[in-house]
């Protein structure tokens, strides 16, 4: 064989392995990204378990609607990404019209603490429902 033969046998060889070596990078990444996205599915799937809230109290008066919620979960939730529908509508929330037990400074809702929506509504709801930032919701019917 000649120098040719050789010289070729090389360089298909050599592209072969650098094929190989960016061939089991890529699956390397693909596979971590597939993990990493299952691990955050599982989180977020916990975090729904053990998310629970509980309308104690709606009520309507004067242009002011109330409801009052309990954390009834094991799970802190955040008052900011808690989301009002008053008769299937999405109403904003003030955050000093939000308050939990009593304190409109804080955007942790701990287990077993009340919180409170206050919002103008006109005309008389019927309905109002409650979701968290996870997902849980809570609906109840506007006294």
């Amino acid at each position: 064989m000649g120098f040719g033969v050789s010289g070729s046998t090389a360089i298909i060889f050599l592209g072969v392995l650098i094929a190989t070596g960016t061939l089991y990078t890529a699956a390397s990444n693909a596979s971590e990204n597939v993990l990493e996205a299952q691990d955050a599915d599982a989180e977020r799937a916990l975090e729904r378990t053990n998310t629970d809230i509980e309308v104690t109290n709606a009520s309507y008066d004067a242009g002011n609607l109330t409801v009052n919620l309990t954390n009834v979960g094991s799970e802190t939730l955040s008052v900011s990404e808690t989301t009002l529908l008053v008769d299937n509508a999405y109403v904003d929330v003030p955050s000093a019209n939000a308050t939990v037990d009593g304190d409109a400074a804080t955007d942790l809702w701990y287990a077993g603490e009340n919180l409170s929506l206050v919002v103008d509504a006109d005309p008389t709801p019927a309905r109002v429902k409650v979701v968290t930032g996870s997902g849980v919701a809570a609906t109840e019917v506007v006294s």
